[in-house]
């Protein structure tokens, strides 16, 4: 297993990686040999890792791009949404979840820099056992947190997550800085409710603010900018001490944000392509966003999401959701339904 999980990979050691996975991938996964083989992009055709067909979302909801066996897994991450819609999965083993963890701390501790140990506050449930963020959030726990750290969510009857504000509230004081970190939408209820009360709140000087994901209709939806005017004004933080995250249940590896543009670690690489052509697009210019992840070793690497994006340098700016979302994944491959 390669060791990945570190801050310095040259163009070469990125290829030389990812063209070894992709084999690996191409010849353990079937459904993706199919999705790869239809495409032309054979392990001998490949030459770069540019080269590797990325598998949509739409297609880890209809199938299983897994090279561990049924009888191996020992988790599997769902994207958000509700229990009856048809979700994306990711599935692990505690190889791969020793990977997925190297590779979120590492970069969680360059990007959010908490001093250790730290108070950290997760506008979350603990226990969702099935969410990558909750995951993330228990892993940041045990390696940053200190002892007095807290999970203010819960899970409602209807397997929604809602706050206790009220448990929000009194983890927030004391005078030592501390982190909270949340979804969009629990900042949004979080604001909404001490807006509520006329009440402002004055972190402790050095706190940190990490905000994740979207809205799915838990709450009205807030521009990304406005949002984090929003947080730091009621919270007494300053936006630089707020880190915005983007991460996804088919990844292992997160993006983060300060001052509006992402960046993935150096073990995965990020492309803007166009819809029409799936070239990456121009410096400035807008497309889907297209993921490289070297941690997903036992899953595909190539991930196609159906997030629009523009480029920006060496990282990229979130725009949202593309209107016209990718072509589910039996569209994609209509040989293969036959075949699981």
């Amino acid at each position: 297993m390669p060791h990945i999980a570190r801050c310095e990979m040259t163009d070469d050691e990125f290829n030389r990686l990812a063209l070894e996975i992709f084999a690996a991938q191409y010849d353990s996964i079937e459904i993706y040999r199919r999705f790869c083989k239809q495409r032309g992009a054979t392990r001998e055709a490949v030459k770069h890792w540019s080269q590797v067909p990325p598998l949509p979302t739409s297609a880890f909801k209809e199938f299983e791009a897994s090279s561990i066996p049924p009888t191996e897994r020992t988790a599997v991450f769902y994207s958000s949404g509700t229990t009856s819609e048809n979700r994306s999965r990711h599935f692990h083993n505690a190889q791969s979840l020793a990977v997925y963890e190297a590779s979120l701390l590492s970069w969680f501790e360059r990007s959010f820099r908490p001093s250790t140990p730290m108070k950290l506050v997760f506008l979350t449930p603990q226990n969702a056992p099935n969410s990558s963020l909750v995951h993330m959030f228990t892993t940041v726990q045990r390696h940053f947190g200190s002892s007095d750290s807290v999970f203010t969510g819960r899970v409602t009857a209807d397997g929604s997550w809602s706050i206790d504000m009220d448990k929000t509230l009194a983890a927030l004081e004391g005078s030592q800085p501390l982190g909270v970190l949340g979804t969009a939408f629990s900042f949004v209820h979080l604001l909404d409710h001490l807006e509520a009360m006329k009440k402002h709140i004055s972190l402790p000087r050095g706190s940190r603010v990490m905000e994740t994901g979207g809205y799915k209709g838990r709450s009205r939806e807030i521009p990304k900018a406005q949002l984090r005017s929003m947080i730091a004004n009621a919270l007494g933080v300053a936006e630089a001490d707020i880190v915005t995250e983007y991460g996804m249940s088919e990844l292992s590896s997160q993006a983060y944000d300060r001052g509006g543009i992402f960046q993935f670690p150096p073990w995965a690489r990020a492309q803007v392509v166009s819809p029409e052509t799936g070239i990456e697009v121009g410096d400035g210019e807008t497309g889907l966003l297209r993921v490289f992840d070297l941690a997903n070793i036992w899953s595909v690497m190539a991930v196609q999401t159906e997030d629009l994006a523009a480029r920006r340098g060496g990282g990229f700016e979130l725009l949202g959701r593309a209107a016209d979302s990718e072509p589910r994944g039996c569209s994609l491959m209509p040989e293969a339904k036959n075949g699981r």
